[in-house]
């Protein structure tokens, strides 16, 4: 069984921890509807604000990416040095979003950003027994994080150097402690709160999410 962090006895950081991501969630899953899935409503960012709040915004409001995000951080809360794994993520899609704007294009669409969160959602609803060992684990989010990427580059390809850079920044400033504060609120409810299925409920939710963006792409 894989060994998890230990911690102190931080109960209200721990909570703070959690109000932290679902408040994100809420926010991003409101702003998903009314948006469209970009914050500059389809227009590329201009300025170098733009691409900041545009990179801000893009994984809280595209509700598929910030789902996989903070996904990600609860599954790395299994391993002992699980807060490598989300940043894995991070910067995968961040280098892939690079890679789009240059006009590298897979034509991925949305099913496998999709496919992303129905293996992710299985990966956490397993017993950590049966978990892959946390190099393969690495490898998936690398790959889940290109796949992201990908999907987050559309929305900055023919913007100029400056917002691109903002763009890329915003995406990174947001990312990391949206993953980060998932293990560290997971690790410490895994550890004060034993009881509690978090990984089972946050797989159960990424993995029924996953079905119907997938549903949705395919139609």
């Amino acid at each position: 069984i894989h060994k998890r962090v230990k911690f102190g006895s931080w109960s209200s950081f721990g909570v703070w921890c959690l109000g932290f991501v679902a408040s994100i969630g809420c926010l991003g899953f409101g702003a998903s509807s009314a948006l469209a899935h970009h914050p500059m409503g389809g227009t590329v960012p201009a300025t170098m604000m733009e691409g900041l709040l545009s990179g801000l915004g893009h994984p809280l409001i595209g509700i598929d990416h910030f789902l996989f995000i903070a996904g990600a951080g609860v599954l790395a809360a299994r391993f002992e040095r699980g807060h490598i794994l989300p940043l894995a993520f991070v910067f995968a899609s961040v280098f892939a979003t690079l890679v789009r704007y240059l006009g590298a294009d897979a034509g991925l669409g949305e099913l496998p950003v999709a496919a992303s969160l129905i293996v992710l959602g299985a990966m956490m609803l397993v017993s950590s027994s049966a978990t892959p060992r946390e190099g393969v684990i690495a490898l998936l989010f690398l790959l889940a994080g290109t796949i992201h990427g990908h999907a987050l580059g559309d929305a900055i390809v023919g913007a100029e150097q400056t917002p691109l850079v903002a763009y890329l920044a915003g995406l990174t400033v947001i990312q990391c402690p949206t993953g980060l504060v998932a293990w560290r609120a997971t690790s410490w409810l895994a550890e004060h709160r034993p009881r509690v299925p978090l990984q089972k409920i946050a797989g159960a939710v990424v993995g029924v999410a996953g079905l119907a963006f997938g549903a949705m792409a395919a139609l």
